[in-house]
């Protein structure tokens, strides 16, 4: 199977919002999973959840969020 990125997103206490902390490179959920609790483990985390970068939708723009084709002004490396 081929690796796809996962986004990650956790939130510190039970009222807090989730908030985007990074992304994962995995093949599948259970092992952006394991990669995920690995490499942002510096934080005592209430929550933390993965999903599929491709699986967020623009719904006021006409590209979606993470496009890889978009460039920034300010940083042509935005992906």
């Amino acid at each position: 199977m081929a690796e796809q990125i996962y986004v990650v997103l956790a939130r510190k206490n039970r009222e807090d919002s989730l908030r985007h902390i990074g992304s994962v490179h995995a093949s599948d959920p259970e092992l952006a999973k394991v990669y995920a609790w690995k490499t942002y483990d510096e934080e005592r985390w209430f929550e933390m959840v993965v999903a599929p970068r491709d699986a967020f939708y623009p719904v006021n723009r006409e590209e979606a969020p993470f496009d890889i084709t978009r460039r920034s002004a300010r940083s042509p490396e935005v992906v």
